[in-house]
């Protein structure tokens, strides 16, 4: 049985006369059917745009379309308006990534802008999303708009925004937007253009190479080691792989112009193409989105396999082993690897600032903050999310006074793949970060190393570290129940021990507060903008964190083990058991929970 609200916006859905009779029977044939379930799915809510959010593609208000897309942009475009006509005048650019519906998406996006009198730059084809909080600030825009398959299956798709300077937006002005979107109403409230008239008007305006020679010359540019790439550039073989993604079109231009001549890309998954055919999901956390790369890398004796998802956001890689088998690297060791890169060859450089500061997350390993801190810089942990990243890079540019800031940002990184060399982007940035990568390449070279060499060094200075991760999904609204229900318990009824581990205490960024476990006594607080994260620190060290995805219909635990022991085989083999146990105590927490 459909709850009253929803019926009624499934039926303000069957009724709209701005919904085609196409887009209609799709939901007629879940009400024939007696579907509640699916149409539940589809209308118990609204889609929220403005927190970078994937979504599946199909009809509904919980669904990404053209309706909900144009309805999103109308709000925003409201949101633009009431800021004056001034605000109007700088265009917003709409790159088209890859993914299903994307070209639609971005034409009916531009359509909604120009018919609301606001000026909209398009790109004239698939475009990194680096690329466009690079243009953002380049052509010195109000906001700008990225349409998303970003690593996700072929049914999701998604809306990003940015505001002026290049970063999406955040609360409270994401809330703002949101407010405006729903305020839209009906989808007869969107105003639409076509594209022809309001062009000839120039309130569309294509952009192409342009763009692309400009963001290029930022990324060469920032070259820490000019000398020690065209040293090392010709020798070192490295396959790329753009997982049928924008990234072919700056990343291997990128790594030639840094002097790395030995770049083979793989044909197979050179040509974008939303349909994903050779992964099953074209994310470079996963290990079988790099079997290609790594297969042309054995053969023809390459040292490095980079890949970039689809929107060229993130970034993974496969390093070669002293045995000739290759090692697939996590999103926190390869921020660690570019994080003592940095910090090393800055001071090489004489260039290494006395107010530096490194950027990252309360769920990332604590490896790269050690390495930042040993080199004297400071370390500043955000919210999950790489607007909180660039949040903290704007307040640094607030604060600044000419060309003395107050601080001075080295590097940003998230445990999910994503890192910011360099702030002329405002997002994380795949492009920027594979050169950068393969400058660390011909870093370790220069030293006789191989990446992975210089990681076991880094393991060997520090001490062990180790994540786990354990991602459970839980789709549609009782999904959604589930997992408040979930986090409800966690605060409430922590638990007492992880792993036959103590739990010494437990942090609930909803509140700030850190607390003893074992008598709930406040022993310190956490100076972040309120999230639905909560964790637990053991007394070996562990970390374990709760946190709902929020592009994803999944809650995730975050495991962060280390160890200080010197035989690294040894070292590796107590983490993992470690984070199995833990593992298996939140499987039961989980099932005791939901099934309770």
């Amino acid at each position: 049985m459909l709850e009253q609200m929803t019926e009624k916006s499934v039926q303000a859905w069957l009724n709209d006369p701005a919904i085609e009779e196409v887009d209609k029977t799709e939901i007629r044939r879940l009400v024939e059917s007696r579907d509640d379930a699916g149409l539940t799915d589809r209308f118990y809510q609204d889609l929220e745009f403005g927190t970078g959010g994937m979504r599946v593609l199909g009809a509904g208000r919980n669904r990404m379309n053209v309706y909900t897309v144009g309805s999103a942009i109308q709000g925003l475009a409201n949101y633009i308006s009431k800021s004056g006509e001034a605000a109007k005048r700088p265009a917003l650019p709409l790159p088209m990534i890859a993914g299903r519906m994307s070209d639609v998406f971005a034409e009916r996006a531009a359509c909604v802008l120009a018919a609301n009198g606001i000026y909209a730059y398009l790109f004239d084809a698939l475009r990194p999303t680096p690329e466009l909080s690079f243009a953002v600030r380049h052509l010195k825009c109000t906001a700008g708009i990225v349409i998303t398959a970003s690593h996700n299956p072929p049914e999701y798709n998604g809306l990003k925004v940015y505001w002026s300077d290049g970063a999406q937006v955040v609360p409270p002005q994401d809330g703002a937007i949101i407010s405006e979107v729903r305020a839209v109403g009906s989808f007869s409230n969107v105003r639409l253009a076509e594209e022809g008239p309001e062009k000839k008007h120039g309130l569309i305006r294509r952009i192409g190479t342009e763009i692309d020679e400009a963001f290029l010359a930022g990324v060469d540019a920032s070259c820490l080691c000019p000398e020690l790439c065209r040293k090392h550039g010709e020798r070192i073989k490295i396959v790329y792989t753009p997982l049928h993604g924008t990234g072919y079109r700056l990343v291997p231009e990128a790594l030639k112009r840094r002097g790395f001549r030995n770049v083979m890309v793989e044909a197979s998954q050179s040509e974008p193409n939303g349909e994903f055919p050779t992964v099953t999901s074209p994310n470079p956390e996963e290990a079988a989105a790099m079997e290609r790369g790594i297969a042309l890398a054995i053969k023809e004796n390459a040292e490095l396999v980079i890949a970039t998802d689809p929107d060229a956001d993130r970034a993974g890689i496969a390093v070669r082993k002293r045995d000739g088998s290759f090692a697939l690297l996590t999103g926190n060791r390869i921020g660690a690897l570019l994080t003592h890169f940095i910090c090393e060859q800055s001071k090489a450089n004489g260039a290494m600032p006395d107010n530096g500061v490194v950027l990252s997350t309360v769920v990332s390993s604590d490896l790269a903050k050690e390495i930042a801190r040993s080199h004297g810089a400071e370390v500043i942990e955000t919210l999950t999310g790489f607007k909180w990243i660039a949040e903290e890079i704007r307040k640094f540019d607030e604060c600044g006074a000419g060309e003395r800031p107050t601080k001075t940002f080295l590097f940003g990184m998230e445990e999910s793949y994503g890192y910011l060399p360099n702030a002329f982007v405002r997002d994380k940035d795949a492009v920027t970060s594979c050169a950068f990568i393969a400058d660390a390449a011909a870093f370790a070279a220069e030293r006789g190393q191989s990446l992975y060499d210089m990681l076991e060094a880094l393991f060997t200075q520090y001490g062990y570290f180790e994540e786990g991760a354990k991602s459970v999904t839980m789709k549609g609204k009782r999904g959604a129940d589930q997992i408040k229900a979930l986090m409800h318990s966690l605060r409430e009824n922590p638990p007492r021990s992880l792993a036959g581990v103590a739990v010494e205490t437990v942090a609930d960024l909803m509140t700030g507060a850190v607390r003893r476990a074992r008598d709930g006594a406040e022993v310190g607080r956490f100076k972040l903008p309120a999230s639905d994260v909560v964790m637990f620190s053991l007394a070996d060290g562990t970390k374990v964190i709760a946190r709902p995805s929020g592009t994803e219909p999944k809650i995730k635990f975050y495991i962060l083990a280390r160890s200080a022991e010197k035989n690294l085989a040894k070292a590796e083999s107590a983490c993992r058991e470690k984070i199995a146990a833990i593992n298996n105590d939140l499987s039961g927490t989980i099932e005791r929970t939901t099934n309770g």
